[in-house]
């Protein structure tokens, strides 16, 4: 029996504009969020409400400081509260202790605000991280084509060389990084590969490092990935992220560092922005041939749903109810909206005039 809701918004590509008076009452109406983002800010903020976690403070550039309700309390973030559990949140704590030097895993970040995407993909991976045998049963599920057989290896915000002329030359990481063994060992595939991953769960794709000119015109012509590798589309956004990040597996894989690798973006099914993004990208890419690694976009609703028909309901539905429960913010705006109109002034009703006088005025 499956623990997910099967409502509507379970796997909705589009969400309400959310009332004002709701987003304020909730402590996250944000100038500046699309509906995307005050959806989810909005579902965060009821998430840390059903558990009794405090509130942070937002300290704004000019110094003012208020309430958001997104956000969480120097005390709740420091105990790892903006995780589903206190083994996931002991396990986060570990991976930023020991992150890579050179790695962008802002602490404040991750544990204190309820949006952050690299919170979304520890959460995610950590709990494959717990068990490789399950990790293995999702990711196949999600990769077919990559014949996963065993998981031997989670990685996160991982480079093998940042800055290392010999890859990009730049600061470019991956989200996370999974090692695996393929099933079958056949001369055309290697039995070791990598899945390289980029979460994203409000946000577009967005890199705020411009790239340097020519700086990736012989990596991108080598790798063959690219129709045209020289195209100014790919080196600025929202495409310039996709096109490091896939440059560094494909790198890693030519200068022989991973056997194999494949490339996955993961953002909500309600992120259209990151769904466009990632159809436009594909649109500059040749199919993938032996030794290129190929890119593959995935729905974390999809990822989600895998986690629970390989036998993790419980933690699919918590995945669930945190990230993409829309269904929560349809019955706040439902009754916003239904409040507006019960607001109406009641008419006072008028007798009408005598059937006598109607017809002396005819």
């Amino acid at each position: 029996m499956s623990l997910l809701p099967t409502l509507p918004g379970s796997a909705r590509t589009t969400l309400p504009i959310v009332p004002v008076e709701v987003l304020k009452r909730f402590h996250v109406h944000e100038r500046y969020d699309d509906r995307l983002k005050a959806a989810a800010r909005l579902l965060t903020a009821l998430w840390l409400r059903r558990r009794d976690i405090p509130m942070g403070v937002h300290q704004a550039r000019d110094g003012r400081a208020r309430r958001l309700g997104s956000r969480l309390s120097p005390a709740a973030a420091s105990a790892g509260r903006n995780f589903l559990t206190p083994e996931l949140a002991t396990m986060a704590h570990q991976v930023i202790a020991y992150q890579e030097t050179g790695a962008f895993m802002p602490t404040d970040r991750v544990l204190a605000n309820g949006l952050s995407s690299t919170t979304l993909c520890l959460q995610t991976m950590l709990i494959l991280a717990q068990d490789l045998d399950l990790a293995a049963r999702v990711l196949q599920r999600l990769l077919p084509d990559q014949d996963i057989g065993q998981v031997t290896d989670v990685r996160f915000e991982h480079s093998l060389g940042r800055r290392d002329p010999s890859l990009t030359g730049d600061n470019s990481a991956h989200d996370c990084v999974v090692r695996f063994i393929r099933k079958r060992r056949s001369r055309h595939t290697q039995r070791v590969g990598m899945i390289a991953m980029e979460f994203k769960y409000t946000e577009g794709l967005y890199d705020s490092a411009p790239c340097q000119p020519g700086h990736y015109d012989d990596l991108a012509e080598a790798s063959g990935l690219f129709k045209d590798p020289y195209h100014a589309a790919l080196r600025v956004n929202p495409l310039q992220q996709l096109f490091r990040e896939h440059l560094l597996a494909q790198a890693a894989v030519m200068r022989g560092d991973w056997p194999s690798a494949v490339f996955v973006s993961i953002a909500p099914a309600a992120n259209v922005r990151v769904q466009r993004q990632a159809d436009l990208y594909r649109a500059f890419l040749k199919p993938p041939i032996k030794g290129q690694v190929p890119f593959v976009h995935l729905t974390l609703d999809a990822l989600v749903g895998a986690l629970e028909a390989a036998g993790a309901p419980e933690a699919a539905a918590a995945l669930f109810e945190r990230y993409l429960d829309w269904a929560k913010i349809d019955e706040l705006v439902g009754a916003a909206l239904q409040a507006r109109v019960a607001r109406w002034p009641v008419a006072k009703r008028t007798s009408p005039p005598p059937l006598k006088l109607i017809s002396q005025a005819a």
